[in-house]
């Protein structure tokens, strides 16, 4: 069993999203090898890149609105939001301009990506 402080993870830029960190609470160094769970935070007036990926994800909104947009428009989110993002969905999360947007960010091990900005930023 693991247990740690959310807060103790080194928070690390997305990779093309000014403004937008990831924390990894849980992944691989944790023995992880279904599920792995990861913090972001948006600045105000920051946003995750426009993507998609083969992998579904689930969020649940922490902290602070923004908006979650998908091809079929915005939708408003805040704290007590929960989103299913379906595989290969484009999507894209924007904080508002008053206060950061925070939401922890569950996907499976096998969709791993790593979005932060280093040499390893790819999926496998």
């Amino acid at each position: 069993m693991t247990v740690k402080d959310a807060m103790s993870v080194e928070p690390q830029p997305v990779a093309e999203a000014e403004g937008v960190t990831v924390r990894w609470l849980i992944g691989e160094g944790d023995g992880a090898t279904n599920f792995h769970m990861r913090l972001f935070e948006l600045q105000p007036n920051s946003q995750t890149p426009w993507h998609q990926h083969p992998w579904e994800h689930e969020v649940f909104v922490l902290e602070g609105e923004g908006v979650v947009r998908s091809e079929q428009g915005e939708r408003e989110i805040r704290a007590g939001s929960v989103v299913f993002v379906q595989p290969s969905e484009w999507h894209q999360f924007k904080a508002n301009s008053e206060k950061p947007l925070k939401f922890l960010c569950l996907i499976p091990a096998s969709g791993a990506c790593v979005l932060p900005k280093s040499e390893e930023n790819s999926c496998r």
